[in-house]
């Protein structure tokens, strides 16, 4: 029945559905336009009001009325300012006869959507998009059976199915009946499913968008055959993989093809040249392999194509110079061989071409320079050649020019930079370029830059237009010939911009008058690592959360100043000469550390608690200096340790089992300090559940070894020995995920260590993940050797040498297949040395020297090629390579004889050691992988204690 206002005006809305509107109206709160994220958001529903002439509700704002029955079909509140939530028995559910129902860019207060929206049987069109609900996604959704229109794209903590029980069937039971959908727009709603295979069924659909939706499994290459799919975005889904489809056809209508940041993985086939339709294809960060085809020159409707950090090898097809309405093209990140095609100088609408980090050679093609709308345009890391041509200042809309890591040649005339007036970025580190800047000295129309690198660019002094500079974010001028004192004016360049500044690998002997702290007010990252920096340590500000200061001859103490640094991640002060005690900081300090490394100074006194604390801390490297005391309870509080080196200090403790249960410890270095005391196994079993590397060496323990305290370390199988596979122990601290980073900060912060390897003290540059290790050597350990040895059957390297054990040399030891060093010498060990370690393939040092062993040495397999010195000091041996036969007639036939050089050769300990190192080289797939260099002899020691018996 219809309702009038007037004798003259007709009311088509319907009193019911009127006061419906009205009291959903009523159940919220307008925000005013501060609050709103949308500028362009306004309160619709201020309309809606039963006075005066606006009493018909088909007139009021958002709603749409059917002409002839005077129901509401159509209600859009998008950007409408609402603020509240959506109740069960709203009266929104009411209106029974909607079709079209939009609710996006509103605030529902993290409300759930209720089940009652299948009431609204009728809707064709449900859009809640970017609303602030959150819960499951009510099942009763897919009861919709109208709907051709689902979009709930942007709720962040909204998701489908029983999230705790983790169901792998939430986009089926959420779309399974709806067979008339055509656009499917869940976008970040956790849906945590696979792709079901209906969905390559449901002919209707022409567009999916399921980005960053936590979709698992394969994706059915029937989708890609939709006969009216015009849309398909399923990125951010690292769990997703699949092939694209090998049969697209030209009838095919699809205009946008979105993969990035999956797994798919493949070859783009031939036949994506048939999809003349297309218009953007992104297939960043997948799997991808083999050649860019040459049909995708064939995609004349491209405008976007992102197909970096793949693994796409050959040439770049010079066919892509046919796709002239690209604006988008970046193939950065891939294996791309050979020269850049001058086709792609046909690409004049380009405004971002990207072929950073691949294998391209020779010269900038020239036609290049015609793209005059690039506002980016990234060559870096590559090996390109020759000299920068002057036409590049003809780009005059740059923004964005990185040409770093090439072999570029020849000078730049840094002044002509005044041509690219809107450049933000430049890089062009790490060639072989010499930069003039006298030219651009008093030049104060230059670009205001944000980003600069001119790492290794033959400058002598710093550039004078840096004066002018007051937006500078990134400042990179690493590796020059920058001699003596910074400049007093870099103090006031860029104050309140610059958060990176690169000065390592220079010359630079002082600071100057620098203010304490720093006056950056925005500084996360300082490098002025290898320079020649005297005088004391200088405080960054508190902003500070990457410091390196490393290999200078700083000296002194460090302010209390410090302890402002409430924010700092990595702290690299090793290689100085710092001395003092470390200051007391507060409990905030200390709280962020992720690597912590004071390595060679001079620092004594105890260790503060709060320089300990961190629950982020990975690495912490105190070696050689002169700490004193106990070690700082407060690591057993940093659960994500890996590496604790404390060693070539002055410490007086017992051994830290406080430390068994730190589920990531892999490495514990405690050697030459003056640890003592029994270490007891524990009584829970084994501990230190993830420890590879342990060194107690030259310290005061005593009792029986302790090997049973360092678990029961597996097997690693052979085949993953490779260096190619292999990871490094270390910390990737990169101090923000950007990509015009000066290239200083894309830095690995790798733990290094000096251990004793095959009779010599060896620094390792680099430690393997897999190298697994114990040495308890130089201590007072007695007693026999365990058969529970057996346990460590992953050990590539033991040393128990220089200790005081007894009894025989155990069989079991047989079983440490992967053993590559062992050496038992200086001790009490007596009768015969085993048969069975003929076993031990892979055994490159073996040393049972000084010992009152009998008997004859074993014959055969890695036992021929151990010299005398293996066995020196062990007067009732006998058998090769000693000179003294057995009687026994049953000992093992003799090798055939070694050469007098050879002999006399293998007499000297100093070419004992070098020949050592040679074999760590060429021999241990693990231990003697990546030595760095001899450090010491254990000769010497040797001869020492000999002298003092």
């Amino acid at each position: 029945m219809l309702a009038y206002a007037s004798p003259f005006m007709e009311i088509l809305c319907r009193d019911d559905e009127s006061a419906a509107l009205l009291q959903f109206k009523e159940s919220f709160v307008i925000l005013n336009q501060s609050r709103s994220h949308d500028p362009s958001a306004y309160p619709k529903v201020s309309s809606w009001t039963l006075e005066g002439d606006n009493r018909d509700c088909c007139l009021w704002d958002g709603v749409e009325c059917d002409e002839d029955t005077g129901h509401v079909i159509g209600l859009d509140l998008s950007s409408g300012r609402l603020f509240g939530s959506l109740a069960p028995d709203s009266s929104l559910f009411h209106l029974v006869h909607l079709q079209r129902l939009n609710l996006a860019y509103n605030h529902f207060n993290y409300s759930q959507i209720p089940s009652q929206v299948s009431n609204l049987s009728r809707l064709a069109d449900l859009n809640l998009s970017a609303s602030m609900f959150s819960g499951q996604i009510p099942s009763q959704i897919s009861q919709l059976s109208h709907l051709s229109s689902l979009d709930l794209s942007d709720n962040y903590d909204l998701y489908s199915g029983k999230q705790l029980m983790k169901l792998k069937s939430g986009l089926i039971s959420l779309v399974g009946n709806l067979t008339r959908l055509q656009r499917l727009h869940l976008n970040y709603v956790n849906i945590s499913s696979v792709v079901p295979r209906f969905l390559a069924n449901m002919s209707s659909l022409t567009s999916i968008h399921l980005q960053y939706c936590g979709l698992q499994g394969n994706i059915p290459v029937g989708i890609f055959k939709l006969p009216n799919l015009k849309v398909l975005d399923v990125a951010y889904n690292e769990g997703l993989t699949g092939y694209l489809s090998d049969q697209f056809t030209r009838s095919s209508p699809l205009e946008v093809l979105n993969l990035a940041f999956t797994s798919f993985l493949g070859e783009i086939p031939t036949s994506i040249g048939n999809l003349g339709s297309l218009n953007t294809l992104d297939l960043r960060s997948c799997n991808f392999s083999g050649s860019i085809p040459s049909s995708l020159g064939n995609l004349t409707s491209l405008i976007y194509l992102e197909i970096s950090n793949n693994s796409f090898v050959g040439k770049i097809p010079s066919s892509i110079g046919n796709l002239i309405q690209l604006s988008v093209l970046d193939l950065s990140i891939n294996q791309l061989i050979g020269r850049i095609p001058f086709g792609l100088g046909n690409l004049t609408q380009l405004s971002y071409l990207s072929l950073l980090s691949n294998l391209l050679t020779g010269e900038i093609p020239f036609p290049l320079m015609n793209l005059t709308k690039l506002t980016s345009l990234e060559l870096g890391n590559n090996n390109l050649q020759g000299r920068i041509p002057d036409s590049i200042f003809n780009l005059k809309n740059l923004k964005h020019l990185d040409l770093g890591r090439n072999n570029f040649s020849g000078s730049v005339e840094f002044g002509k930079f005044v041509k690219l007036k809107y450049l933000t970025t430049l890089r062009l580190s790490n060639n072989q370029l010499s930069v003039l800047t006298e030219d651009a000295s008093a030049n104060a129309s230059l670009p205001k830059f944000q980003f600069l690198g001119l790492s290794l660019c033959n400058l002598n002094k710093f550039p004078d237009f840096l004066k002018n500079q007051d937006r500078l974010v990134c400042l990179d001028l690493s590796n020059n010939n920058i001699h003596g004192m910074v400049p007093e004016w870099i103090w006031d360049t860029s104050k309140l911009s610059l958060k990176l500044l690169c000065l390592s690998k220079n010359f630079l002997t002082s600071l100057g008058q620098h203010p304490m702290p720093l006056p950056w007010t925005r500084l996360v990252g300082l490098d002025l690592r290898s320079n020649l920096l005297q005088g004391s340590l200088p405080i960054p500000p508190a902003t500070i959360s990457h410091y390196y200061m490393s290999k200078n001859s700083l000296t002194g103490n460090i302010s209390e100043l410090i302890c402002i640094l409430t924010s700092i991640r990595v702290l690299d002060l090793a290689n100085n000469n710092l001395s003092g005690s470390l200051p007391r900081c507060r409990q905030n300090f200390g709280a962020s550390f992720v690597v912590i490394d004071l390595e060679r100074n001079k620092f004594q006194g105890s260790i503060p608690q709060t320089w300990t604390q961190g629950t982020e801390l990975r690495i912490i490297n105190f070696r050689h200096n002169r700490f004193q005391g106990q070690l700082p309870r407060s690591l057993a509080k940093c659960t994500v340790l890996e590496v604790a080196d404390f060693s070539n200090n002055k410490l007086h403790d017992i051994f830290p089992s406080w430390l068994e249960n730190l589920p990531n410890l892999k490495v514990l270095n405690l050697r030459s300090n003056n640890f003592h005391g029994q270490i007891g196994a524990s009584k829970a079993g084994y501990k230190f559940p993830n420890l590879r590397v342990i060194d107690l060496s030259h310290n005061d323990f005593n009792g029986k070894l302790p090997l049973e305290t360092f678990g029961n370390w597996k097997q690693q199988p052979r085949e993953f020995a490779n260096s190619d596979i292999l990871s490094y122990i270390q910390v990737n601290s990169s101090v923000v995920p950007q990509r015009y980073l000066c290239n200083s900060w894309l830095y690995d912060y790798n733990y290094t260590m000096t251990m004793t390897n095959k009779g010599i003290a060896v620094f390792y540059e680099k430690v393997h993940e897999l190298l697994k290790a114990i040495d308890i050597s130089s201590n007072r350990f007695g007693g026999e050797i365990p058969e529970s040895i057996e346990n460590l059957r992953g050990l590539h390297l033991l040393n128990l040498s220089n200790d005081v054990l007894t009894g025989h040399i155990p069989p079991s030891l047989a079983n440490l297949t992967e053993l590559e060093s062992l050496d038992l010498s200086e001790n009490n060990f007596s009768g015969e040395i085993p048969q069975q370690l003929t076993q031990l393939n892979f055994l490159g040092f073996f040393n049972v020297s000084n010992n009152l062993l009998t008997g004859p040495i074993p014959q055969g397999e890695q036992f021929g090629t151990f010299e005398n010195n293996s066995y020196e000091g062990n007067s009732r041996l006998c058998g090769r390579p000693l000179s003294k036969d057995c009687a026994d007639s049953n000992a093992s036939p003799a090798p055939p004889s070694i050469s007098v050089d050879q002999t006399q050769e293998s007499e000297s300990p100093f070419q004992f050691g070098w020949e050592i190192v040679a074999v760590g080289y060429a021999f241990g797939l693990v231990v003697g992988v990546t030595i760095g260099h001899i450090v010491l002899t254990r000769k010497h020691d040797w001869f020492m204690k000999q002298l003092a018996r």
